[in-house]
This record gives C-alpha cells, structure tokens and sequence, in this order.
C-alpha cells in the first residue's frame, strides 16, 4: 500500500435516531417518536417539490471564495451555541462562542429573549471579542434564552448584513436563526420565493429558511420549520429562537455537528462541539439525531423531540475529525484527538520513513496525528515548528517578498531539532500546497538534511458542497497533478498521503456513515440548475 500512495526522488509512483431521552422524563416531557414512513409534512409537499433539473459538476456551483495568500487549509463556515434556562444566557453564548471561534472568524452575534419575550440582537464582524468588546453590548442582550454563531462566509459575500443570527418579525411574532452548513438547493428556492413575492435582504442562503417558514400554512411553529426543513437540500444545523423556545435542527444527513447538554442548574444547551459545552460547566448529553428537532419551552423547560422527514443514510463530514474541530471535542460520537491519533498510526503503518530522524507535525492540528505516526514509528517526536498566532493574514502584506518573509512569522523552525536531520512532517491535509511547500523550504533553510511529507488524509479532490470553504476543483493540486508531481512542485524528499481504504478501515462498520466527497467525489447530495421561473423571465423582459 505504501508504494500506491508515497512518492520519493528515486520511485515516482449507529442508528440513525437512537431514542435515548436528553432529560429525566416529568410530567412536562413528552415525546413524538419517529417512522421510516413518510411524515404528514412531506406528503403534503410531495407533490409541489421542485424537480430537480440536472445535476451540476460540483466545482462549477460552490459558492466559495478562497484567499489565494492564505492558510493552506480549508476554513469550517460556522459555529453555533445556544442556551435556554439561565439568567445569564448572553454571557453563557458569549463564552460558548469564543470557544468556537475557530470555526468562524469572520463575523459573531448573539440574539437574546429578554422577559417580556422580546428577542434583541447584536450583529457585527470581527471575533468574538472584538464583536463584544464594549460590555454596553451584551448588556443589550437580557434574559435566561440566547442563541450565537460565528462565521465565515459561504454562501454570501462578506458584510455585516449577513452576520448571523438572523432575526426576523413575522405574523406570528418573532423568530431568530443560526445556520452551520450549506443548501445546495438554495439559488433554486430563492428564485421560486421571490417570483411570488419574497423580498431577500442578504446574500445568505439561511434567509431561505426564514422565507420558507413565514410563508408556510402549517401551524403551529414545529410545523412550520418541519414544513421548511423538508424543502432544504444539503447541509443544515440549525438554531431557532422565539419568544419562549428554542429549537434545535440537523438535516438527515448529519453532515455538521450539533449537540446537546445540560448545566448544573438545569439550562439546556446546544452547541456545534463538545468543547464549548466544557467551559460553561455543562455536561454532554448526547447529538441532535440527523433529520431530528428537539424542542425546549423555556416556560416549564420541558423538552420535545420531533423527527423531521424519513431517515437518510448518516452522512457525517470526517474533516471535522481530521481538521475543524477541537482535538479536546467529541464529534460524531468520537474524541477527536484519538481519531486523529489513528490516522497517524495508520499513515505510519502504509507509509513508513526509514531513514528519518524525528517526526514533527505542523501546527496545530496536526500535532495529534505526529504523535500516532511517531509512536508507530519507534520515532522521535518533537514541536519542530511554532505557530505565531498574531501574525495577522499574508495578504495584507505590500509586496510578494514581504509576503515571504511574513510567513516566518506565522511558522518558525526550531533549529536545535531539525538541523541535520531526517526530518517527517505530518500535517492534516494538502489543498493547494503552497503552505507545504514553504514549509519545505523553512525546514530545508533551517539545514533539515531530509524533508519527508505525510498527510493524515487522503488526496483532496473534489471541493465541498456542505459548509467548508474549499477552492474550487482546478485548484486543487492534487486534482491537477500525480503524486509525484505534488511531491515535486513542494520540493520535499518523499510523499505519502492516508489512503482512503485505511481511512475507512479506521471506522470500521461506520465507514459508511461518513461523508468524503472530499477525497471520492461521491457527493450524497448534487446541487440542481435552478428551473427557470416564468414571472422573472418576463420582468427581465420587460
């Protein structure tokens, strides 16, 4: 297996719903249980759905933009946080937030229900902190319900009017939004909405819902996000605020994370990873099942379950455990560091590096994944690399030497560990390899006799149509290029990447529930062209 996926100088070459209750059952708890028949919702829209025109390549409809001076990683879209039951709600969503930071550093904000049911909303780009930096303005957010998110920009350019949450009054009050993920359907359901009427004030796709539930006939509230979710395609997790509820959704894929938990006082709380639920002292419960809603009424906290439309094969994105999450996370039901410590061992067993001296990761995620290749290995590990964390982003820089000299900043050689040495970096993943091929030369400057490369994931291929900020397919250097073409253009001594058989070896029996469109191009979900609309063909006209 190693000779089919190294490259050196010499040699080119779990149920789907489990029912397991989130809280003690009282008198206040009840429960609607799922079916794998068709749902009253979906029958009653079977017929007005939108046929589907004809699948697109997916490098051709992502939506994506990705900053060519940048980190060389794809960029998670969004994080969310939500709790109900507290006094101190904001604050609690404030801190979940900056724990999640790293999902999202675009823009942040936090929408509050106050006591008189009211929800109030601040919005901006910028971190977490800088976003909340004034205290003025979490104390604009009171009351025991808030919801947050974090952000990059997916569907939607980047500006403040697309900062999430959304928040919207409607006939029936108002209603609040937090989307971690991408509708790969949405261009199609704007132009329906807005031929019959539906005026958008974003570029996000999450507006999409917002329009969907308003002009739903279904009542009450469950029913109408039921009635919207079932007309969504693609990746959705999602948060709703209202006067006193809040409600938790995941698509029937399961493609992002969501989780719930609970704090000592009784306070529910959802969050995108584990780890935010950890520093606000509240204890894991267990997932938001895919294509399940979970209900809380803050007016007595009794929790209901719903299951949105029949059961799809799980479809859960392994780059959480590769990459976005935090290694101090449980995502999918697995802790993330010991995942990514099995990738390091198995890249270890495929793709060994007899001669090297010593195993490194590049920071920072990939420093589990060394760890395994080193301790499989009988290698030396050491923190070759340090990551500064206040470099800002390369771009910014005036001149293309400067840019240079900048990533220096970013990523600094220990030179006591690498010089004359055999050195394996291991890092997460490849996209475009220019942030490998720096770091080549760093170590190669620093005087690293070798320079190994191995990837804990396989070849990145197709770009994601789910929530991640991937270029597009022709930029993808292991798209346009062999192995050894890859390992050439980085200029490192050999290359090994993580099979996608071993990967799925590492799951087992859970292989398939895994979404790896990423490295196989098999994409659960394909976008469609949307169908031309008559009303709008005519106003063009006009």
């Amino acid at each position: 297996m190693a000779a089919a996926t190294a490259a050196t100088t010499s040699t080119p070459s779990s149920p789907l719903l489990r029912r397991a209750a989130a809280a003690p059952t009282t008198s206040h708890h009840y429960q609607l249980r799922c079916s794998t028949k068709p749902s009253l919702f979906e029958l009653r829209h079977r017929s007005a759905r939108i046929t589907p025109a004809r699948a697109l390549l997916p490098d051709r409809v992502t939506p994506f933009s990705f900053d060519a001076d940048g980190d060389d990683h794809p960029r998670e879209e969004c994080g969310v946080f939500g709790v109900i039951g507290d006094p101190d709600a904001s604050s609690l969503c404030y801190l979940g937030l900056q724990k999640l930071q790293h999902r999202g550093e675009e823009g942040a904000g936090i929408v509050a229900s106050d006591a008189d049911g009211k929800l109030n909303s601040v919005t901006d780009l910028g971190l977490v902190g800088d976003v909340f930096r004034d205290p003025v303005r979490l104390a604009k957010l009171p009351g025991n319900a808030a919801i947050g998110h974090v952000r990059y920009s997916t569907a939607g350019a980047s500006s403040r009017r697309n900062v999430q949450p959304f928040l919207a009054a409607y006939r029936f009050g108002q209603l609040a939004v937090a989307h971690n993920g991408n509708l790969v359907n949405y261009q199609a359901l704007r132009n329906k909405l807005e031929a019959q009427g539906s005026i958008f004030n974003t570029s996000s796709d999450t507006e999409v819902i917002l329009h969907l539930i308003s002009t739903s006939l279904s009542r009450p509230l469950l029913s109408r996000v039921c009635d919207a979710c079932e007309r969504l395609a693609g990746a959705y997790s999602l948060l709703f605020l209202t006067a006193d509820k809040l409600f938790a959704v995941r698509d029937p894929f399961g493609f992002r994370p969501l989780v719930m938990g609970r704090r000592p006082n009784g306070a529910v709380v959802f969050s995108s990873e584990t780890c935010a639920l950890d520093l606000i002292d509240a204890t894991y419960e267990r997932e938001v099942e895919p294509g399940e809603v979970v209900v809380v009424d803050r007016r007595d906290m009794s929790v209901s379950y719903a299951c949105l439309v029949p059961h799809r094969p799980r479809k859960s994105c392994v780059f959480e455990h590769i990459y976005f999450a935090l290694p101090n996370s449980v995502v999918f039901g697995h802790a993330v560091h010991e995942r990514r410590s099995a990738y390091g061992r198995a890249l270890a067993e495929e793709s060994p590096a007899p001669t090297a001296d010593v195993v490194i990761p590049v920071p920072d995620s990939g420093f589990y994944a060394a760890l395994g290749f080193a301790q499989a290995s009988g290698l030396e590990f050491q923190q070759g690399l340090i990551r500064w964390h206040y470099s800002g982003r390369s771009f910014i820089q005036p001149s293309q030497a400067i840019r240079d000299l900048a990533v220096k900043l970013k990523l600094a050689p220990v030179r006591g560990v690498i010089t004359g040495k055999s050195v394996v970096v291991v890092d997460d993943s490849l996209v475009r390899g220019t942030t490998s091929s720096k770091i080549v030369r760093l170590l190669r400057d620093a005087g690293a006799r070798e320079v190994h490369m191995r990837i804990s994931s396989p070849p990145v291929v197709g770009s994601c149509l789910y929530g991640i900020d991937t270029p597009s397919e022709g930029e993808l250097i292991s798209n346009r290029m062999d192995l050894e073409g890859v390992r050439r253009t980085i200029g490192c001594d050999s290359l090994a990447f993580l099979s996608l058989e071993k990967l799925h070896s590492i799951y087992g029996n859970e292989a398939h529930e895994l979404c790896d469109a990423c490295f196989s191009r098999n994409y659960p979900v394909l976008p469609t062209v949307p169908e031309p609309v008559p009303e709008l063909a005519s106003a063009f006209e006009d």
